[in-house]
Parts: C-alpha cells; structure tokens; sequence
C-alpha cells in the first residue's frame, strides 16, 4: 500500500475510542509528543519538541534539571492540560501557522506517526520511545539562518556581531547536558523502549554520540528502531566508520538533506559546503545502501525560493532522487529569511514558477508531500505580507557579508529585485 503522506491514518494502527480518535485526527490543539518525547537544545534548554516556539517553548533545562524531573513539572503539566481541553498553546504556534497554511505540521506527523501510544495519557510513565537530543552544537558549516546555538563554526562570526565581551561569556562548544556525558547517562536506560530517534545537530554525522548510539543499538539487536536524520550531507564517516555500514543494517532510515541549492548558492548559504563532497557522498551511498530512504530537506527562504525548483528537477533528471524525494521545510524563523517578505510582483513570479513546477511534478509525486510542499509554500508566502522586514534582510545580509567577506548579489543576483 503506498504511503500517504498528507493522511492522518495512524502508520500502527490500534484499536481507538471516540475521544482518542478525535484527539488524534481532529483536533487542534493535541499532540502525542508530550506524552513520549522531550527535546533539548544544545544549550541545556529543554522543549516538548523542536518545532516549539524558542522562548514560550521551553519547559525546564537540563543543566539544572534531570529529563524526568522536566518530564513531570508543571510547564509539561501546563502543556498537557492545555492540549488535551482545545487550549492553544503559545509553544505550539509554528505548528498551527503550518497548518493554516495546507502543511501536514510537526503536530499532524507526531500524531500520525506515535499515536498508537495514545493509550500513555492515562498513566503517563518517563518512557522516551521517540528521541530528539541535539547533544551538542558541534557542526562544520556556519549555515546563513542558524547561530551559535546550533553551529560551533559560527562561535568567531557571532562573536564579531555581537560585541563586547560576548566571547568571553560563550564557549566555542555546548552541550545539552549537566557534562559532557550526562545526556547519554540518562538515555541509556530508554533504549529498551525506544522507537525513534532523530539524529540532527549541530551535525550529527560528526558526533561522537551519534555513532555510540548506533552502535548500542546493534549490540542489543535493535534493527528495529526507526532512524531519521537530519544532516548537511557534507561528512559521512567519523574515524573511520562509516555511517553507511550502520544505515544498511536497519529495517528503517530515513535520511534527509538539508540543501537549499547547489554550487556556489549552497556554498553561500551554507556556508562551507563542498558541493562536489555532497555530490559524492550520494553517488557512494546510492552503491553501498540503496534501499535507505533519502530525499532532499531544504529550508525554504528567501535566499533560495527562485530557484528550489531548479534544484529539485535537476538532482531528478541525474538520478539522484526521486521526483517525490523532497521535503519543503518552511523557513519561519529568523523572520527577516522568510519568503513572505517578498513585495508583491516577486511573489507573483515564485507563484507562477512553483505552479509550473507543480505541473511538472505532480504525477511523479505518489507521496504527496514534494507536492504539498511547494502548493503550502504558495499559500504561505501569499497570506502575509513582511515586506516591512526587508530592509531588516539587507542590514543583517550586509553584516555578516562584511565579515565573511562575501556580496549577496554576486552569487544570488535575482535579489535584486528586493532592493
């Protein structure tokens, strides 16, 4: 049976009651996650998820607090509550913008994906089946819309934009944890039970966390639990071991690719990109595990919205995906990326190429959800208008080109059009 993406068909189906059916499928508010899951930035900072607005969001941190301590204090019982009466939720607001927008949200996924644990809302015991744990910030690229927080490459630039002695109050890199081990110390004990991990960063293929895990996980015989990434694609070994050799023992992984572009405009955007690195990378993993699911996860901004669609039908005619094989993920956050701050005749222009691109795309896409993307990204970008924040773009583009001794336009010249 194909898989549906934008269904909200449980993947493992169980036997459900009126109340559990509706909270699953129709309602507004509920999400599994905090029922199975806590997420922690490499700050110590914890949230129900990484969806979750940053500052109404967070529901303790780990540095002072152990996750089973987050787990059952009174901001998860806030959240809980809240979800379970259709009270909206400031954490959640990302989620809801989604899905006003035609996305099949975090929240939907969440609850389509776990909610055969719908039964936990009765007894609500400290068992993490589904885990999201940035153990640190460590990472090798310094990405145009990510920080400190999650990159150890952007500690120099962030420290020039910032000033006064924010380097002396920040270290190159962090951890989630009270030390540097203490996060893998208290998801040890989780591993008999978990179902889900996703892997992203910092940059996962990098950390030294990642692999004992995998590797824990083989010695335990548990090939069974479902392995999503989210990686920059750009390293896929760590001393000598290769993350292929894990991925090809497991019954499910899911890879995907956070690129926004290709050539020069990935390597501008992600800053540190080697472009034929990446092109290799799939080529070896195409020949060693064919069978992994890999699609393409680009942040959609303002930086890339002309040309995804290039991008997309090229790495489809070479035959390095699929033309379902993408995920549009909507930049929301730094709001001066977002595509809606485009003035009017260049949101034309995106419209009319995406719905070009539709075409193009639609009978290819079985899934769905390359589809769904790009019909969202239309819906999105129309319904507001930030064009107020583009002279925010061009001052904090400038910044950080200055320092990074780069000039937007000589790599993305259609922005023009934004002056």
């Amino acid at each position: 049976m194909t898989y549906n993406y934008n269904s909200t068909d449980l993947v493992r189906p169980t036997e459900l009651t009126a109340r559990e059916e509706f909270l699953l499928k129709e309602s507004k508010t509920f999400c599994i996650y905090p029922w199975i899951h806590l997420h922690a930035y490499p700050t110590g900072e914890a949230y129900p998820c990484c969806h979750a607005e940053m500052k109404p969001g967070v529901v303790g941190n780990c540095r002072t607090n152990t996750l089973a301590e987050i787990w059952h204090d009174k901001p998860m019982q806030k959240l809980r509550a809240d979800m379970l009466t259709e009270t909206p939720h400031a954490a959640c607001t990302r989620c809801y913008e989604q899905e006003e927008s035609g996305f099949f949200s975090g929240r939907k996924s969440a609850n389509k994906h776990h909610g055969h644990h719908i039964k936990k809302l009765e007894t609500n015991p400290f068992e993490m089946t589904y885990w999201d744990i940035r153990f640190s910030n460590l990472c090798n690229l310094k990405c145009r819309s990510c920080g400190h927080i999650f990159s150890s490459q952007w500690y120099q630039d962030q420290a020039k934009l910032a000033g006064g002695d924010w380097k002396a109050r920040n270290s190159v890199l962090n951890y989630a944890g009270r030390t540097e081990t203490d996060m893998w110390s208290q998801l040890e004990p989780h591993l008999d039970y978990v179902e889900q991990i996703y892997f992203a960063g910092g940059e996962p293929l990098l950390m030294e966390e990642h692999y004992r895990i995998l590797e824990e996980l083989v010695k335990r015989g548990r090939f069974d639990v479902r392995l999503i990434y989210n990686t920059n694609f750009t390293h896929t070994d760590l001393k000598g071991r290769s993350v292929f050799e894990y991925w090809k023992q497991f019954a499910s992984v899911a890879v995907g690719a956070s690129l926004d572009d290709q050539h020069d405009r990935a390597a501008y955007i992600r800053k540190g990109t080697d472009w034929h690195q990446v092109i290799a990378n799939r080529a070896e993993m195409i020949q060693v595990c064919p069978n992994v699911d890999f699609y393409i996860s680009p942040t959609l901004s303002i930086m890339n919205a002309m040309t995804l669609p290039d991008f997309h039908q090229q790495w489809t005619e070479v035959g390095l995906i699929q033309a379902q094989d993408l995920n549009v993920n909507i930049l929301q956050d730094p709001a001066h990326y977002r595509i809606d701050i485009a003035p009017a005749a260049y949101k034309q222009q995106l419209t009319a190429k995406y719905r070009k691109h539709i075409e193009w795309l639609r009978d290819q896409d079985p899934l769905g959800r390359a589809t769904q993307g790009f019909e969202s990204a239309i819906t999105f970008m129309n319904a507001t208008d930030n064009t107020h924040l583009i002279d925010t773009f061009w001052r904090k583009t400038h910044e950080l080109d200055v320092i990074r001794n780069e000039n937007i336009l000589d790599t993305i010249p259609e922005l023009q059009a934004l002056k």
